[in-house]
């Protein structure tokens, strides 16, 4: 997976990939180790660029609040 700024990050297409690697891993009566592999380290950049845009968000509102 590309790395990506986290202000690029779409959080409801995150979770969507999120949730079809979840599906993935589910749907498999054997599983396949290297593809499994590379859905884990896909799935950890994910969840670290959601992480970092959420964090973004938070302050985002932290100032709005500031303002009122």
């Amino acid at each position: 997976m590309k790395k990506t700024s986290s202000t690029q990050v779409n959080l409801n297409d995150t979770l969507k990939k999120l949730a079809n690697i979840v599906s993935w891993f589910e749907s498999q009566s054997e599983l396949d180790v290297e593809k499994g592999l590379e859905y884990v380290k896909e799935g950890a950049d994910l969840i670290k660029a959601s992480r970092e845009r959420l964090a973004e968000i938070e302050n985002e509102f932290k100032e709005i609040k500031k303002g009122l």
